[in-house]
C-alpha cells in the first residue's frame, strides 16, 4: 500500500512531539477519519474538516484503519490537509480481503471538502460543507462479474454538524447528518452502478456525547444503495474516541455491517489512529 510508508511516518511525527502547525480548535472537535479519506466518524464524513487548523492556518494530517468482520477484513490508510478551515483534501487507499474467494480488491479514493457555511459550536446554525470523492476501482475482475458498469465513480455530498456545549446532562453533545449521491457498490469495492440502477442518494447520520474533553462515545448510520441486487445492506456502529492531545487519536468500534455480497451477519470491530502535524 504506497500511503502506508506515508501515513507511518506521520505517526512517528506525532510519536516524537513534533510542533503542530495547527491547534487553535477544541480538543476532539475534528473528529476522526472516515474510511474514505474524509475527517469526520469513522463511517460517514462529518462537515468538519481534518486537523486543528483556524482561518490563518494549515495542517495535515495521517491515519491508518482497521476492521474485520466474519468473512471481510478492510485496510485503509491515507492523509489529508486543511487549508485555513476552508478547503480539505484528502487522499485514500483501501485493500479489502475477501475471505471465501482467497482475493484482495482495493481502490483509490482522492476527495475534497469545501467549508460553506457556520462554526461547529460558534455559529448559530449548523456548520455547512460540500464534498466530492473520485473513487478508482484497481481491481475490476469482481465487480464486472457481479454486473457493475463502471469500475470509477464520484461520490457527492453535504453535511452539516453542530457541536452543543453542555447539551447533555451537562455533557457536549455532537450531531451530524449526510446526504450523500452516489452510484457506488460496496462504496465502490464492487465497482458502480448496475444495468439497471445507477445514482441515488443516500442519508449518513451521526451522534456522539464527549464525555470529557479528552474521551467521546457516539454512534453512526449509513444507508447504501442495493444495485446489484445482493441485498446489500446498510452500515452502523458504536464508537469510543480517545483524545489524547491534539496529535493523535484512536477509534475503536463494534461495526455491524449487514451483508455484503450476499454473505449476512458481518459484524466485528474496527480501529483507527490518527496524526496530526
Amino acid at each position: 500500500m504506497k500511503l502506508t510508508i506515508v501515513s507511518t511516518l506521520l505517526l512517528a511525527c506525532l510519536l516524537t512531539s513534533f510542533a503542530s502547525h495547527a491547534n487553535g480548535k477544541l480538543l476532539g472537535t475534528p473528529g476522526v477519519s472516515q474510511v474514505e479519506g474524509a475527517a469526520g466518524g469513522g463511517l460517514v464524513p462529518w462537515a468538519q474538516l481534518a486537523g486543528y487548523a483556524t482561518e490563518d492556518e494549515w495542517a495535515i494530517s495521517g491515519f491508518c484503519t482497521k476492521a474485520d468482520v466474519d468473512d471481510f477484513s478492510l485496510k485503509v490508510c491515507g492523509a489529508q490537509a486543511n487549508f485555513f478551515d476552508r478547503l480539505e483534501l484528502s487522499y485514500a487507499e483501501q485493500n479489502f480481503k475477501v475471505n471465501p474467494l482467497n482475493t484482495e480488491l482495493s481502490q483509490s479514493i482522492t476527495g475534497a471538502k469545501v467549508r460553506l457555511y457556520g462554526d461547529l459550536i460558534y455559529s448559530q446554525w449548523p456548520q455547512l460543507t460540500f464534498g466530492v470523492q473520485y473513487k478508482k476501482l484497481d481491481t475490476p475482475a469482481v465487480a464486472n462479474a457481479l454486473g457493475a458498469t463502471d469500475t470509477s465513480g464520484y461520490d457527492y455530498y453535504l453535511s452539516a454538524s453542530k457541536l452543543h456545549l453542555g447539551a447533555a446532562f451537562g455533557y457536549n453533545l455532537l450531531w451530524s447528518a449526510t446526504a450523500r449521491s452516489t452510484s457506488a457498490n460496496e462504496m465502490g469495492l464492487l465497482g458502480f452502478g448496475s444495468a439497471k440502477h445507477n445514482r441515488s442518494v443516500q442519508l449518513e447520520l451521526s451522534s456522539a456525547v464527549l464525555l470529557n474533553k479528552h474521551l467521546a462515545v457516539g454512534v453512526e448510520y449509513r444507508q447504501k444503495p442495493d444495485n446489484l441486487g445482493l441485498q446489500e445492506s446498510n452500515w452502523r456502529d458504536v464508537f469510543v474516541a480517545w483524545f489524547p492531545n491534539k496529535y493523535a487519536n484512536v477509534t475503536l468500534a463494534y461495526i455491524d455491517l449487514g451483508t455484503i455480497a450476499a454473505l449476512p451477519k458481518q459484524t466485528g470491530w474496527y480501529l483507527s489512529v490518527t496524526g496530526y502535524f
